[in-house]
């Protein structure tokens, strides 16, 4: 088959501009062949080469005592004490699950838990942050639904609790959907994996399922904004079966065991391209790969459709070649390709050989190492415009219109999809607060949260930046956790405008600053740009995944408060209603500035809440809502009324930050005011839990009545 001429439209097809074209001509000395253009797309576009987001990402906090293995490899490694680590990542699979939305969000799940278990960890847990256009909108609902069962589908059938997450709706997003995944997993802190390639003449091993056309160019597609042609890319997203990557991550778990391996990659993005360079790279050798050994389920398949599908549940691997019988008889065990493609070389070069036939010759270390890297032209987001006078509302009435809107309803609707207790181990499944998990054979457990509120980064990126880590943060410290790192995963639009890049730019240097006094580095991440629909950007999402540890079970804060227990707000209540959700559920106004963050007052608060916990019985940060949903959701857990002293709007739906709500006994209250006073902090008895009604002030309705329109109104819009 005779292979396209390279033309203007064929190179403008691959998301290259007529200027990296240009650099490509100066690297190889001569016109590519259709496959080498077809490498370079995929190495060099913003999804695999992040040539935009390099110079910013690089001012991240990501080091501590507590980190092992940082950004660049396939996941953070973080250690969790006797001789045990916590492996985790956060990554998008946003353009997929909008063509596509079961198997795009499918395969965003299978994605994520190779990352963590190609670096020898038995994944433990799942989240995700889910982001979808206005609930009227005419596609939201069969793109919920999709994404949701394509979720529950994957990770139920691989077997792994999803413990966390998040929904949110905005039409932002109408054109465009946000899936971004978590998976954490545990490993020995001496037997990590990584993807660095070494020794030269050592086999280079293709594991897993075979290849096929699916996902050709997802990569490239991922880089791109979305227009009236959408359906034409529906190729470009892959097909999962969770059922083979629970076979291959046995098969690597077991392989990994028996000393075989020298360095593993999983073939995510722009699949074998990218898995082998990055293994030459890392190891400064160079590859040859002969495609005619690659396992193909389709016949006639091109080195450049074999070089660039992103088939799944496929990984690659430098063996040692003395036990190449042992790691082949593990993989025919469990039903698995084993196929050794080709092998590590002294030269820098990416060899791609096909029945004898060269298809590619380019130097590898320039391939991997000179993607253009651009300093983007920003401009900082204006400060708002002061916010105009908010009219108060009744207090239940505010609190009816959030528990009936699908952004603050209960989403049990969701994770009831979702198997939460697989493996046995989950000790707090999504409904309130983190998600815990126990570290099995062990006294400690690991809790687990995402978070980000975007409307806040788009009001003031940097601020916005800062109170999604602080949120991470007190989330994790609700439960009595002590946070450990983070991973972030950056969605915003089109990074060539200059207003897009400004919010990028502020909400780095506002998770920077804050991951920093946090003490909670960046161990891993993603970046999703191009975010766009006909030039219609998203809300920026820049969504902070973090782990925390408690060093015992008996640590964790509970959330179940009963009658007669007393209601305690630590913090400063200001009244801060400035793009709070009670402006825009009732209002439909998303006006003013995001609330301040004082990081010195998080960490403060945060070490507070963790020294106290004996005199705890329940607690939850403030966030969405204010006092008057963290009160509710609280009361509602455990089918128990609350009774408030304010009555006022601002005092009751103000999104005021580092401020927890906690329930306890009289006597622990004591205790808790002698302490706060000695430390300096603002804590103040506001109200107590008993009865079965809600009363803010003078207002008040039944629990029950709230209860239904709490958790009935997310079903009642998607179901």
């Amino acid at each position: 088959m005779s292979e396209p001429a390279i033309t203007p439209e064929l190179i403008s097809n691959h998301g290259l501009s007529a200027d990296e074209y240009q650099r490509i001509l100066e690297i190889v000395g001569r016109t590519p062949t259709f496959t080498e253009l077809g490498i370079f797309s995929a190495m060099w576009n913003e999804h695999c080469s992040y040539k935009s987001s390099k110079k910013w990402l690089r001012t991240l906090p990501t080091t501590g005592p507590q980190v092992i293995c940082g950004p660049g490899e396939n996941a953070g490694v973080v250690d969790i004490g006797d001789g045990q680590a916590v492996v985790f990542k956060m990554e998008s699979h946003n353009h997929p699950s909008y063509i596509e939305p079961y198997q795009g969000a499918a395969t965003g799940v299978g994605g994520i838990l190779r990352d963590v278990f190609t670096m020898g960890a038995r994944p433990i847990a799942a989240m995700n942050s889910l982001s979808f256009g206005a609930p009227s909108h005419p596609k939201t609902r069969q793109l919920v639904n999709g994404v949701v069962e394509g979720i529950g589908g994957y990770g139920n059938c691989f077997g792994v609790p999803t413990v966390g997450g998040e929904v949110r709706f905005d039409p932002a997003y109408n054109g465009n959907c946000l899936v971004n995944a978590f998976a954490a997993g545990l490993a020995d802190s001496d037997k990590i994996f990584y993807s660095a390639a070494s020794g030269v003449g050592m086999p280079v091993v293709y594991l897993g399922a075979k290849t096929g056309r699916d996902g050709v160019g997802g990569a490239t597609m991922a880089s791109a904004e979305f227009d009236d042609t959408i359906e034409e890319k529906r190729p470009t997203v892959q097909v999962g079966d969770p059922f083979t990557e629970k076979r291959l991550m046995e098969a690597t778990l077991e392989l990994m065991a028996t000393g075989a391996v020298i360095s593993i990659q999983d073939m995510g993005a722009a699949g074998l391209t990218c898995s082998a360079v990055e293994m030459g790279d890392k190891g400064n050798l160079g590859v040859r790969l002969d495609l005619e050994k690659v396992p193909t389920r389709e016949p006639n398949m091109t080195a450049y459709e074999m070089m660039l599908s992103e088939s799944q549940e496929r990984m690659l691997m430098v063996l040692r070649p003395e036990l190449e019988a042992q790691a082949k008889a593990v993989f025919d065990k469990w039903d698995l390709d084993f196929a050794i493609v080709g092998e590590t070389i002294a030269e820098d070069r990416f060899l791609i050989v096909l029945n004898g036939e060269v298809k590619a010759d380019l130097p590898l270390k320039t391939l991997a190492g000179t993607a253009p890297e651009y300093d983007r032209p920003w401009v900082e987001t204006p400060t708002p415009a002061p916010l105009a006078d908010v009219p108060g509302v009744d207090p239940i009435d505010g609190l009816r219109a959030l528990l009936a809107s699908p952004n603050y309803a209960s989403k049990q609707w969701v994770y009831e999809q979702y198997d939460t207790m697989v493996m046995g181990d989950s000790a707090r499944i999504p409904g309130i607060g983190a998600g815990i998990v126990r570290v099995h054979g062990t006294d400690k457990a690991l809790a687990f949260t995402s978070d980000v509120t975007p409307r806040y980064v788009k009001a003031n990126p940097e601020m916005g930046g800062k109170q999604a880590v602080a949120e991470a943060y007190r989330n994790l410290c609700a439960v009595g956790a002590r946070p450990l790192a983070t991973t972030d995963n950056m969605n915003f639009g089109n990074p060539e405008k200059p207003q897009i890049m400004g919010q990028f730019v502020g909400a780095i240097q506002g998770i920077g600053a804050a991951v920093k006094a946090l003490d909670m580095p960046i161990v891993s991440g993603n970046v999703s740009l191009y975010n766009e629909t006909d030039g219609a950007a998203i809300l920026p999402t820049p969504t902070i995944g973090a782990v925390g540890l408690l060093d015992h079970t008996d640590d964790i804060i509970g959330c179940e408060v009963r009658d007669g227990h007393v209601a305690l707000l630590l913090g400063e209540s200001l009244g801060h209603l400035g793009q709070s959700a009670l402006l825009l559920e009732v209002f439909n106004r998303a006006e003013g500035d995001a609330p301040p963050v004082d990081l010195t007052a998080e960490a403060r608060h945060g070490a507070f809440i963790r020294d106290n916990r004996a005199h705890i019985k329940a607690c939850t940060d403030l966030s969405d809502g204010g006092l008057a949903l963290a009160a509710f959701e609280l009361a509602e857990a455990t089918g128990v009324g609350v009774q408030l002293d304010a009555g006022d709007t601002p005092s009751l739906f103000g999104e005021d930050q580092a401020r927890y709500l906690i329930a306890c006994n009289f006597d622990q209250a004591e205790a808790l005011m002698i302490a706060a006073g000695q430390a300096g902090l603002t804590l103040t008895a506001i109200g107590k839990f008993g009865g079965d009604t809600v009363k803010f002030g003078p207002s008040e309705a039944p629990l029950a009545e709230l209860a239904a329109t709490y958790r009935n109104s997310f079903a009642e819009h998607f179901a």
